[in-house]
């Protein structure tokens, strides 16, 4: 991929205000998807660009949470972060690809406003990973806009809890 801040901005500014709407309108999503909050969105609710769109939000995650020169990433990292995420344990599956995080389970309470996917002690997978960040809080932008596209073209959650903080100290060594 040979992902830099250059080819990362470019994903921002085509990816950043992508929704679910301009998904099913520009054809990345097609047959009828399932109602955010209920099932995952499988591969025949994704047409071939959608498909390779869902890749590509896979591979830039990935690079940009484990990226480095050996895999040709360059970004100049200044400082840790933690990165949060909570999946629904049925749709952790998606994020499988993802290495050296940690796994906690956690029972969570969602009151969806319009009851679609009202939960009562779900069961959820929290998942952690340590990131370097760039000045300017580059990458945070490019996870989120990474995990935008995954969740409105796969994990398919009214909400996909994300939560990046800085990290004091770590024993982790860059």
């Amino acid at each position: 991929m040979a992902l830099d801040r250059e080819k990362l901005d470019n994903f921002l500014k085509k990816h950043e205000k992508t929704d679910r709407n301009h998904l099913i309108e520009a054809g990345y999503l097609i047959n009828n998807p399932p109602e955010k909050g209920t099932d995952l969105i499988t591969e025949k609710y994704r047409s071939n660009q959608g498909n390779e769109l869902l890749i590509l939000a896979k591979d830039v995650l990935f690079a940009l949470l484990f990226g480095d020169e050996s895999n040709h990433v360059k970004f100049t990292r200044i400082e840790q972060e933690l990165l949060t995420l909570t999946v629904p344990r049925f749709k952790s599956e998606s994020l499988n690809f993802m290495k050296a995080t940690t796994e906690i389970s956690g029972l969570g309470t969602w009151q969806d406003p319009d009851s679609v996917s009202n939960d009562s002690r779900a069961d959820n997978i929290i998942l952690q990973v340590e990131y370097g960040e760039v000045e300017g809080e580059l990458i945070g932008d490019g996870i989120v806009t990474s995990l935008s596209l995954i969740n409105n073209l796969e994990i398919n959650e009214q909400i996909l809890y994300a939560r990046m903080i800085n990290v004091e100290q770590s024993t982790l060594i860059t």
